[in-house]
């Protein structure tokens, strides 16, 4: 388990019954005493990249948008691997950024210069006021793992949930056939 920290994997144990947050995974972005923030990276929003801003049109693929969080969802934001192509990028871990310069990602993707698996785009984010993240751990809510790239661009979103179990060792990984009821099982 890892401390909470900026580039901390929060993974929903198997009965949290939040339905903002049942069987996510959260890459934790910045945690503080004021608050702390993230995205969860493991649920598609109905539209793609294109249908959200139009200016991408014929970009060629279909890139999703994943649902962040209940916080804002009127709001775009993105994790990549790309700080050297994007300006202004913030660090969250080895390998893994968030912003940057959106009218160069626009640019970028329109040349054909991004790759969609390089970037993540999510709509909203998760938020938490000052010890409310620290209560929810006190109550189990979340297993926590330092987050590693693959996680993110690398696995397909169904499957981040499972697979962050997994990497966890034996005594996490029987938690994926958990049932969501065990009173149904």
């Amino acid at each position: 388990m890892a401390d909470l920290s900026t580039g901390t994997l929060l993974i929903a144990d198997p009965f949290l019954k939040d339905p903002n947050f049942m069987r996510t995974v959260v890459l934790l972005c910045d945690h503080r005493d004021e608050g702390s923030f993230g995205f969860v990276l493991n649920r598609h929003v109905r539209h793609t990249l294109e249908e959200i801003v139009p200016e991408l049109e014929g970009v060629g693929n279909k890139i999703p948008v994943f649902f962040g969080g209940p916080v804002q969802p009127d709001t775009l934001h993105f994790l990549h691997v790309c700080p050297d192509q994007i300006p202004g990028s913030s660090k969250i871990t080895d390998g893994i950024y968030w912003g940057g310069d959106f009218e160069i990602i626009k640019d970028l993707l329109l040349k054909n210069k991004l790759k969609p698996r390089d970037i993540r785009f999510y709509i909203g984010y998760s938020g938490w006021g000052s010890n409310q993240l620290n209560d929810e751990m006190k109550t189990n809510s979340w297993i926590t793992a330092m987050a590693k790239r693959d996680i993110i661009f690398k696995y397909r979103s169904d499957d981040i949930w499972k697979e962050s179990l997994r990497l966890l060792g034996d005594d996490y990984s029987v938690m994926v056939n958990y049932p969501i009821d065990p009173r149904l099982n």
